[in-house]
């Protein structure tokens, strides 16, 4: 049985631990595929497909220099991924200033049992 497409869209390719890393990586400025086998560990072909995969997507923009091709990150189409998320940063933003809003009445009360020991 085919396995259906599972990298038709940025959420999808960066779903792949590797193929965040290889973002993180780009995100420094442009880099050859060399330096992107090297720093990742891994074989040629494998840092080449996950490559093609972020090409697909958009995210990484390629071109030729002499006999190396240089690779760069797209982040335009990180935009959706982070429109998504900014709902949930507000939601762990509202749960962390709730925590803060506890911890300083658990302080207090411990401040007052301090002062009447």
């Amino acid at each position: 049985m085919a396995r259906a497409a599972t990298t038709t869209d940025a959420f999808n390719a960066v779903a792949e631990p590797r193929r965040r890393q290889i973002l993180d990586l780009l995100a420094t400025g442009e880099r050859p595929v060399n330096d992107l086998v090297d720093l990742l560990g891994l074989a040629q072909p494998q840092v080449s497909k996950h490559l093609r995969v972020l090409r697909e997507v958009d995210l990484v923009r390629v071109r030729g220099d002499g006999r190396q091709r240089m690779y760069r990150l797209n982040a335009a189409p990180l935009r959706a991924l982070h429109d998504w998320l900014s709902a949930y940063e507000q939601h762990w933003n509202e749960r962390f200033d709730r925590l803060d809003e506890v911890l300083e009445e658990l302080t207090e009360q411990e401040n007052d049992n301090a002062d009447h020991d």
